[in-house]
């Protein structure tokens, strides 16, 4: 099998994409450039193009399939950045990842506790030195309702790791676990807005689940309430959240992703007009802390997403189905 890496970090990915071609006998090449029409070429010649959270439309899968290619392979766990049902129709496969869950899982635990202790506010004053306690009070996670949105394997490790504080916990899913119910009570959607005092959301991005944080369900949440978003900004209606924060209903955000990041994340745009004021508007509060999508960043995920990346796409390219087909 061939495969072409596209926006390749050749700073932490490079070295494991090595050392996993050469022990499964694939032949690679790659670019540091984000694919786009005018880069269609470079993968002329491979079975397979690797890639991250770039829109894969019409237009691209097209121009992909023309050159030959056979197989998407998304190096994420997310895939809606892909058209799958179009790739599926011209014959291509479509695959995606999975990797260590702790990494999001304790990122998301960080950002409770950020929300509980007012860190950023605590931050922001000591940066000009205001050493006063006025406004800085927090409270204590073993004392929260924490309700878990989306109970697969990065949420049902926030339920694992939150055992060991001692907080209630509600889960949610249309999926439930015998394993979660040990841990966490699954309750109704609605019941777990009105009576949890930290909502963080692990759900997919699908057109079900699309602003399924909105301005009803923020209107029926706690006063004050946390809420943290690791998972997908499609969750959450970005208009409907200012407007709970400006409004005070919205005590702490813990946002790793937002609406429209496309474009932003991952890419230095030091000095340049963003074209999402939103985001803008988000960063400016000090009861917010927005992070680019950097929750699942850590050695061993890196290490899993460049190597599950290459054993997916060599199963569908042989013929064989595997948990990283997306059919």
């Amino acid at each position: 099998m061939k495969l072409f890496v596209y926006s390749m970090r050749e700073y932490d990915e490079l070295a494991f994409f090595e050392k996993f071609c050469g022990e499964y006998g694939v032949e690679f090449g790659y670019t540091t450039q984000t694919p786009c029409l005018e880069n269609v070429e470079l993968a002329k010649g491979y079975d397979v193009v690797d890639i991250i959270t770039t829109i894969m439309d019409k237009p691209m899968i097209d121009a992909f399939h023309a050159a030959g290619i056979r197989c998407i392979s998304s190096r994420t766990i997310g895939y809606d950045h892909i058209d799958t049902e179009y790739a599926h129709t011209l014959g291509m496969g479509v695959t995606h990842v999975t990797y260590n869950p702790a990494s999001v899982a304790d990122y998301t635990i960080m950002l409770m506790l950020m929300g509980c202790r007012k860190a950023k506010h605590i931050m922001e004053r000591a940066a000009i030195q205001d050493y006063t306690l006025k406004g800085k009070i927090g409270r204590e996670l073993s004392d929260c309702t924490v309700g878990v949105i989306g109970t697969g394997r990065i949420g049902k490790t926030v339920i694992d790791h939150l055992g060991g504080f001692g907080c209630k916990m509600l889960a949610y899913d249309i999926y439930e676990q015998e394993a979660v119910r040990e841990k966490a009570e699954y309750v109704s959607l609605d019941r777990l807005i009105r009576e949890s005092d930290i909502i963080t959301l692990h759900a997919p991005a699908t057109d079900d689940n699309y602003h399924m944080i909105d301005t009803q369900a923020i209107q029926k949440m706690k006063d004050g309430v946390i809420i943290i978003n690791c998972a997908r900004g499609a969750l959450i209606d970005t208009d409907a959240l200012i407007e709970g924060i400006e409004n005070g209903k919205v005590g702490f955000a813990g946002l790793d992703v937002v609406e429209h990041e496309s474009g932003l994340y991952y890419f230095n745009r030091m000095g340049e007009p963003l074209g999402n004021p939103k985001l803008a508007i988000l960063r400016s509060y000090s009861n917010v802390v927005v992070t680019p999508h950097t929750a699942f960043y850590t050695d061993e995920a890196v290490s899993n997403m460049a190597e599950n990346s290459i054993i997916g796409a060599m199963k569908f390219i042989s013929g064989e189905h595997s948990s990283f087909e997306v059919r």
